[in-house]
C-alpha cells in the first residue's frame, strides 16, 4: 500500500488488522527451509558477528527485538511483535518521496541445537506487499570454532507493479540485505 506521507500509528494498526485475516501471497509457504522454488530469485547473505556464546546470546536477543530492521529508511511495526507463527507485522519503507506499507507474517521459528546452533524465524509476504516470497533471519553459533553469524536468506518474485520497476526493486532488496547486516553488526558489537 502506497502513502504520500509516513502513515501514523492508527493507519499502521488498521493495515495490520486487515492483513491478519489474509492468506500468504504465494503457495510455497515454508520454502526458505530449502532451495528456492522455480520462478523465484534467491538472495543469500551472511556476516560474521563475532565469537563466543555471549555474542550468540546477544545476537539472539537482537533477532528477538527485530534489530535487523534498525535502519533509517525502514520502520518495522512493531518490534515488540512476538516471534511466533502467525504474528503479522508491517514494514514501512521510505521510497523516492513516498512511503509504502508491506505486510508480512511469521511462517516458522528457527531454534536448532545441532552441530551448529541456530535461532531466528522466517516470514512470508501477504497480499499487500510489494514483492512475493519469504525471508529467513537467523543467527548461528558454531561451537567448534566459536563463530557467530547472521544469515539472511530470501526468495522473491515481483508483483506486477514491482516488475514495472524491477531494477529499482532489486536495488532495494540488495540495499535491505546490506543495511540489515550492518544493523546486526551494530546490535551485536564485538
Amino acid at each position: 500500500m502506497f502513502c504520500p506521507s509516513k502513515p501514523n500509528r492508527d493507519a499502521i494498526n488498521a493495515f495490520i488488522a486487515v492483513q491478519q485475516n489474509q492468506n500468504f501471497s504465494y503457495a510455497e509457504v515454508g520454502c526458505t527451509r530449502q532451495k528456492a522454488p522455480n520462478g523465484y530469485t534467491a538472495d543469500h547473505n551472511r556476516i560474521k558477528l563475532g565469537q563466543g556464546i555471549d555474542t550468540f546470546e546477544r545476537a539472539k536477543s537482537a533477532v528477538h527485538q527485530w534489530k535487523m530492521f534498525d535502519m533509517p529508511w525502514i520502520d518495522l511495526c512493531w518490534p515488540d511483535t512476538p516471534i511466533e507463527p502467525g504474528a503479522t507485522v508491517a514494514v514501512v519503507i521510505s521510497h523516492l518521496g513516498f512511503w509504502s506499507m508491506n505486510a508480512c507474517r511469521i511462517v516458522y521459528p528457527v531454534e536448532e541445537r545441532a552441530s551448529v546452533e541456530k535461532y531466528g524465524f522466517a516470514y512470508g509476504t501477504l497480499p499487500d506487499h510489494g514483492e512475493i516470497g519469504e525471508e529467513r533471519f537467523t543467527v548461528e553459533f558454531n561451537p567448534e570454532d566459536q563463530s557467530v553469524w547472521y544469515d539472511l536468506y530470501a526468495i522473491s518474485r515481483p508483483t506486477t507493479l514491482a516488475r514495472l520497476a524491477y531494477p529499482y526493486t532489486r536495488a532495494m532488496q540488495k540495499r535491505f540485505a546490506r543495511d540489515s547486516k550492518a544493523a546486526m553488526k551494530r546490535a551485536v558489537p564485538f
